[in-house]
């Protein structure tokens, strides 16, 4: 839907899964996924572990300011999902290009690819490495503030629904949840978070996407893009797709989160 060009601008979400199901079935709908697998491992290592090591030191900063509980977690989440992104985008942006690029196959002007080593040679062949970092600054303008504002809400939203709960979010031990009350709350700031960051930063990742994928005589700017984007279509030209990047944030966010916070607890050890 993002990198849609004159007369197909309009299509919805729904008509985008039905044509991708009709000419490739099943597998269609996870074009790119054993790149992005590959991918996502080392980017995700280095991801979380920056953002643990700066959140903890972003919390002890808050600290010694005057702030409530979820402005505090807010502040700390938003700053550690900023730095992480920003550390993690060397490994992750050539997955995303190679990612996207088979994820558009069938659609008119696309270049056509057997298979993730095919990009990989193609773009290497035409624009060396600097291909696979196409919209690198963009990928680092989209990702950084969308991490930034997906962890400050979920730190901020789940500090709230404890509030309103009656829990004390440090989990006391005289006044602990319980475990399905722990995954639902979790879930539902995954929820809140992924709807937050996909409202607010969809236009970048529009932009960032075009820059990617569309390949021309003239390499695109992003100058040159958000132009063609509002020609074409107007100020919903920068919002296309927002539909399915809502779902996807919210639904990838949900599970990361509750997977990510139940291993926290597992890995934890208790003191004596």
């Amino acid at each position: 839907m993002q990198v849609a060009t004159k007369g197909q601008m309009n299509i919805s979400g729904l008509a985008v899964v039905k044509g991708i199901l009709r000419q490739d079935g099943i597998r269609g709908l996870y074009r790119g996924f054993g790149t992005m697998i590959v991918g996502t491992i080392p980017s995700r290592m280095v991801f979380l572990t920056s953002l643990e090591t700066t959140k903890l030191a972003a919390l002890n900063i808050t600290a010694n300011f005057n702030l409530s509980e979820p402005t505090k977690a807010a502040v700390a989440n938003g700053i550690a999902g900023l730095v992480s992104s920003l550390l993690s985008q060397g490994i992750f942006v050539p997955i995303d290009v190679v990612s996207q690029r088979l994820m558009i196959q069938g659609t008119p002007e696309a270049t056509k690819y057997s298979g993730g080593i095919d990009v990989v040679q193609k773009v290497l062949k035409a624009d060396g490495v600097r291909g696979l970092y196409r919209g690198f600054g963009m990928s680092v303008i989209t990702y950084s503030p969308s991490s930034a504002v997906w962890w400050a809400s979920y730190g901020a939203s789940q500090r709230m629904i404890w509030k309103i709960l009656g829990y004390d979010w440090t989990y006391a031990e005289h006044d602990k949840p319980k475990p399905w009350q722990v995954v639902s709350v979790q879930a539902v700031g995954g929820i809140v978070a992924g709807s937050v960051a996909s409202v607010i930063t969809t236009p970048l990742d529009t932009v960032k996407t075009r820059l990617q994928v569309i390949d021309t005589i003239e390499k695109p700017t992003i100058y040159s893009t958000v132009k063609t984007l509002l020609k074409e279509d107007g100020p919903k030209g920068l919002y296309r797709g927002l539909g399915p990047r809502f779902l996807s944030m919210s639904a990838w966010g949900t599970c990361m989160i509750v997977s990510y916070e139940f291993l926290k607890r597992l890995s934890a050890k208790t003191e004596a």
